[in-house]
């Protein structure tokens, strides 16, 4: 399965383990990463699929070398953030850890294309399922 992580691109520590855990997680259980391939969240969930031997791949806003050092595979987009657009398109469900309004655009966007939303630790919208743990979320994709 191909999994969406999007969230801040800011990390508390807390947020930081968090996102890290959910790499593993997801690369443990065969799932590859998509992402935004910056920093914040989307960096500490690449390493931590990295670390687990899994795939990251990171949809850029433009250039290649934007990616950060975890990812695998970046794809350069010239799109900014319409970007998310395809971030989202390309999942075959989407995990949101906290994150601000780019965050929610890409809920918005997964929701409108009828993906899977998963909220980890934050966001209570109509339409997505809630988790409290990384072993939680990564159940629900099932």
């Amino acid at each position: 399965m191909q999994v969406t992580v999007i969230g801040g691109s800011d990390s508390v520590l807390d947020v930081y383990m968090t996102a890290r855990d959910l790499g593993k997680k997801l690369a443990e259980n065969g799932h590859v990463v998509i992402c935004c391939g910056l920093g914040g969240v989307m960096e500490t969930v690449s390493c931590g699929a990295r670390e687990a031997g899994g795939i990251a791949v990171g949809i850029l806003p433009d250039e290649k070398t934007e990616a950060n050092k975890c990812i695998k595979i970046a794809i350069a987009t010239g799109m900014g953030p319409a970007r998310n657009a395809i971030i989202v398109k390309s999942a075959d469900a989407v995990i949101a850890l906290l994150g601000e309004y780019g965050t929610l655009s890409e809920i918005a966007l997964a929701l409108k294309m009828k993906k899977k939303v998963i909220s980890l630790k934050g966001w209570n919208i109509p339409g997505i399922e809630k988790a409290d743990t990384t072993e939680e979320a990564v159940s629900l994709l099932k």
